[in-house]
């Protein structure tokens, strides 16, 4: 018995030893972080060890969350139970492209698979000058209370106490809104805490597209600076690496008021004045004013469009708009300029209603109205008291940029008939010397012909004989149907009509000879040397019509 239970107990220490055994020999792989917890725009290592016979593992499924950077990779081998195991420990630097608790995914390693890893990312370290910091990033925002669809400015300055070999400074863009970059960088250089710090300035255009609340993403630089040091010169180090965090933004955005003026204009101010005032005009002539409209707090692309409505008595004309866009005091401004131009139609008092335009006062709260001054023009006569259809024809021209003439159309109206005739008659006259002349020449030819009985046809200039003697050579039965095609001038649509042109007998004969052997029904090499002998001297065309068929015109009375 006690035999026995000895037997047994060496049957589960055995099983065991070969578990442990079996086990150790298995194919290990496993995934971890060298931190679980940074801020944004930090990084943190992710390192995978396997004995799976793989070259890399798949990094795919992390380009979502994270950036990559920083492969590396180390085998080594070692003896384990007898047995020699190749390991491999691969690393690879993780960026999260975002704040929060990020999931690294699985990884696929062979035949292998990591198990999913947890990750906390806090937000970025902002540092100043006060740190001593090489780098930093500063923000400015115009308003943190806009009004939805109110174009706000907003400002980024990279300071840096070192020069920079290169560097990239990056503007995420906020969710709700849309960020346009405006203008080029300002570079000028600042003193803080004691340091000097150059300065870099990029600015922005905000437009909120719905109200509530609002958050910029802080900015990020990277970049490379030269050492500048004592002890960077003394022990020959290279370009060390800058990285800097900007602030993230809050804002609360305001919704559109019920009480606003159509078309919603959020500005901080608006200055409607006319650049030249004129007192006197002239009817039927135009008169230009200039408008000036300053736009505080806003773009062009958002401004609406101001028109000079028509007094009675007169018309106008509108040129369009000119705009100059800038950047002034943290915040975008634009001034508008427009030229009108008023036609008067009859002497007298004209009065000019300034245009007028409704804005919202984003510092008040309040509705606003702006106008432009009235003018009172007094018109003179014009030129031969003009009539309202001459002040109507003088208004376009001077639309157009031409010079007004009052009773102009008066004058060409008496004018014109006799200028018909005139030309009526010139036009009659020159018809006739061409006719005449016409039936003289063809008369002339026709006798010319008819002199030689039997006339051969008219031969054509060689217009690519030698190129068909080289096509009858060497090329394929498409090339010599073109090279033939290409005799006359303008070249025949096909060979038959090449042959009805042709006025040679044995022409025609050589073309047709050619066209049965070309579907099947004759010898090629044959064909081929009666074209060669054929068409040796060029194509001869047939001669002139009849004189029936030539007859430049009818008969004026039927022949009996």
């Amino acid at each position: 018995m006690k035999i026995g239970v000895r037997a047994w107990r060496g049957t589960v220490v055995l099983a065991v030893l070969l578990a442990c055994m079996t086990g150790s020999l298995q194919a290990q792989t496993r995934a971890w972080l060298d931190r679980d917890q940074i801020a944004l725009g930090e990084t943190t290592t992710l390192n995978v060890e396997t004995d799976e016979a793989v070259a890399v593992p798949d990094w795919s499924g992390l380009t979502r969350d994270f950036e990559l950077s920083g492969h590396t990779s180390r085998r080594q081998v070692e003896i384990r139970n007898g047995r020699q195991i190749e390991r491999a420990l691969f690393g690879v630097a993780l960026r999260p492209r975002r704040e929060g608790r990020l999931t690294v995914p699985p990884l696929q390693v062979g035949g292998a698979r990591t198990d999913a890893l947890s990750l906390t990312v806090g937000p970025a370290p902002v540092r100043s000058a006060r740190d001593g910091a090489a780098a930093f990033v500063e923000a400015e925002l115009e308003t943190d209370t806009p009004y939805v669809q109110q174009a706000v400015g907003y400002t980024l300055r990279l300071h840096y106490a070192v020069p920079l070999v290169s560097g990239q400074l990056e503007q995420p863009e906020p969710e709700g809104a849309s960020l346009q970059r405006i203008g080029n960088d300002i570079t000028y250089s600042r003193e803080f805490e004691g340091r000097r710090y150059n300065v870099v300035e990029r600015r922005f255009l905000l437009v909120p597209e719905r109200s509530g609340p609002l958050t910029i993403p802080g900015a990020r630089f990277e970049g490379r600076g030269a050492g500048g040091g004592f002890f960077d010169d003394l022990f020959d180090r290279g370009p060390r690496q800058l990285a800097a965090n900007g602030p993230a933004t809050a804002l609360s955005v305001r919704a559109m008021p019920g009480t606003a003026p159509q078309p919603w204009l959020p500005l901080r101010n608006l200055d409607l004045r006319w650049l030249d005032q004129p007192e006197r005009g002239r009817a039927g002539a135009a008169t230009t004013l200039t408008l000036e409209a300053t736009f505080d707090g806003a773009v062009g692309t958002q401004l609406p469009e101001i028109n000079l409505p028509a007094p009675d008595g007169a018309q106008v004309f509108a040129e369009p708009p000119q705009y100059d866009e800038r950047f002034d005091e943290g915040r975008p401004r634009v001034r508008m300029t427009r030229r009108f131009s008023i036609v008067p139609r009859a002497a007298g008092s004209l009065q000019v209603a300034g245009p007028r335009l409704g804005w919202w006062d984003v510092r008040a709260g309040a509705a606003r109205t702006s106008a432009a001054p009235d003018l009172h023009l007094a018109v003179d006569p014009g030129d031969g008291d003009a009539t309202d259809g001459d002040a109507d024809t003088q208004a376009v021209a001077t639309a157009l940029g031409l010079p007004a003439v009052p009773g102009a159309d008066r004058e060409v109206s008496r004018v014109w008939p006799w200028l018909a005739a005139l030309f009526a008659l010139l036009w009659l006259a020159t018809s006739v010397v061409a006719w005449h002349g016409l039936r003289r020449a063809r008369a002339g030819a026709r006798g010319l012909v008819a002199a030689v009985p039997g006339a051969a046809p008219v031969p054509r200039a060689r217009i690519g004989g030698p190129s068909l003697a080289t096509v009858l050579q060497t090329g394929d039965p498409a090339e010599v149907d073109a090279a033939l095609r290409a005799l006359v001038d303008p070249p025949a649509a096909d060979l038959e009509a090449l042959r009805r042109a042709l006025g040679d007998t044995g022409q025609r004969d050589a073309l047709a000879q050619w066209q049965r052997a070309r579907w099947g029904d004759g010898d090629l090499v044959a064909a081929r040397a009666a074209l060669r002998q054929a068409f040796r001297a060029g194509a001869r065309v047939a001669g002139p019509a009849t004189p029936e068929d030539e007859a430049g015109l009818p008969p004026l009375y039927p022949r009996r």
